[in-house]
């Protein structure tokens, strides 16, 4: 919790507790909405509900928004449906919609029946598009001009319907059909002489979004254009609302959250860690679990095949745990840079030839830095005498020779397999990196114990 919230939370039960509801309600207006929904979820239940029930309902709108769905739908069992239907009508219809879905089917149906016609009505067109699409992100709540209007006219339409309207800065020409033309600036209305036609002051160099896109592209339509709005048409072109700045922000940190997750071989949380129970947590944690857990078995046929070779050398067995970590941490290294090249689209999968060449000079190199290493390594433990051998400089050698290609098949195995689950379809972030990690466990202990068995042949072995 902010520190403000801490400061606050006393004075808040203080007024509860007293029945001050003016005093409570003027300490909570001073307040942003999610400082306010901080405060309220670490009241009891009770507690939470009074103080929900004084603030203003467009502020109520705006802090309703900002709860986990649990503490949503423990706020709608308290306050009734009537009256958190009129608390949902006081939010944008996006938001409203956006909370509506991840309430349970039977209750947001009851909120839905319980709103007038209208917002129904505006709800339902965005609960109709796809999940994951920009339909599911717009507002209808947008400013509409007409190229023969003049720059007076516009300015009097922003001063009657700006109120209800997400943004002002920008205005969107429409013609008679409702089909996007362009889109103007409220400062070139302003600056323009009154009795200029609005067609005059277009150039028709605007961007837009499509309602059936996906959300990450207009992330990164966002990204690239570096606007505070976009327009979102149908397949028409006909203007049905915008997508402001701050919902793409939720759905860059959340597509975010979920590629982080699944490159830990987790699949993606549908709530925060706190708020997800141990059962669910099990269900997306276990599955990707068992499936390594069981691929690591051929490490033990590795093993089992090289046992009469450790029997003769066993300081190989010491060495194990580098060669391993060498192996996965290189390999999973270029997975997760390439797992975000290709979230980015910095390249595709017909881009293999570039990335493999790129990645074998840089496994290379590596390699040769910890091969290096290792064999400093292996001298430095037997002069200290804790792994000795008679032939610690071949033995060193060996090490150093099997780290080298272990590194440089790491990083073509981490590279490729993002591009390769890509060109067939599947999500690279979900599978690549624990997988890198989990075939090179075996494909590094096969690599080194090859190398060290025909390196050591005749000497140590």
């Amino acid at each position: 919790m902010t520190l403000t919230c801490e400061l606050l939370q006393p004075e808040v039960r203080e007024a509860i507790r007293a029945e001050s509801w003016r005093e409570l309600r003027e300490v909570l207006r001073a307040l942003d909405a999610p400082d306010i929904a901080e405060i309220l979820q670490a009241l009891g239940p009770d507690e939470a509900v009074v103080a929900f029930r004084v603030l203003p309902r467009d502020i109520g709108g705006d802090v309703f928004a900002e709860f986990p769905t649990e503490f949503q739908e423990g706020m709608i069992g308290q306050l009734g449906t009537g009256r958190m239907a009129r608390v949902l009508e006081s939010m944008s219809a996006d938001d409203r919609a956006s909370v509506l879905d991840e309430l349970p089917p039977e209750v947001a149906q009851r909120l839905l029946e319980a709103m007038s016609a209208e917002n129904r009505l505006a709800t339902q067109q965005i609960l109709n598009y796809p999940e994951q699409s920009v339909g599911r992100l717009m507002t209808p709540e947008v400013l509409r001009i007409r190229p023969e209007w003049t720059a007076a006219d516009a300015i009097d339409h922003v001063r009657k319907h700006g109120r209800d309207a997400e943004t002002i800065n920008y205005l969107f020409v429409v013609d008679e059909r409702g089909r996007l033309i362009d889109e103007v600036h409220l400062r070139r209305l302003l600056l323009a002489p009154p009795n200029t036609p609005v067609g005059n002051l277009s150039d028709s160099r605007y961007v837009r979004l499509s309602a059936t896109d996906d959300q990450e592209e207009a992330v990164r339509t966002f990204q690239r254009y570096g606007r505070a709005a976009l327009p979102v048409v149908d397949s028409t072109g006909v203007l049905l609302g915008i997508v402001t700045h701050d919902d793409i922000a939720e759905v860059a940190e959340e597509e975010a959250t979920e590629d982080i997750q699944k490159l830990g071989g987790v699949e993606a949380l549908d709530e925060s860690y706190v708020a997800t129970s141990l059962g669910i947590m099990l269900r997306k944690r276990a599955p990707w679990l068992a499936v390594l857990f069981v691929m690591q078995t051929i490490t033990v046929g590795v093993l089992d095949h090289f046992e009469h070779s450790l029997a003769q050398a066993a300081i190989l067995v010491t060495f194990i745990p580098l060669i391993i970590s060498s192996g996965g941490n290189s390999g999973t290294q270029a997975a997760s840079l390439l797992i975000r090249a290709l979230a980015l689209q910095e390249l595709g999968p017909k881009d293999w030839l570039t990335v493999l060449r790129r990645e074998l000079l840089t496994g290379l190199a590596l390699g040769t830095v910890l091969g290096v290493m290792a064999v400093l390594m292996v001298m430095s433990l037997d002069a200290a005498g804790v792994a000795t051998s008679d032939h610690a400089g071949r033995v060193g050698f060996a090490v150093g020779t099997a780290i080298v290609g272990i590194v440089l098949w790491g990083v073509v195995l981490g590279s490729m397999l993002p591009l390769l689950l890509k060109r067939l379809g599947l999500d690279p972030a979900a599978m690549s990196s624990p997988l890198v990690a989990t075939l090179m466990d075996v494909s590094g202990l096969l690599i080194y114990f090859t190398v060290a068995v025909t390196l050591l042949k005749g000497s140590v072995l």
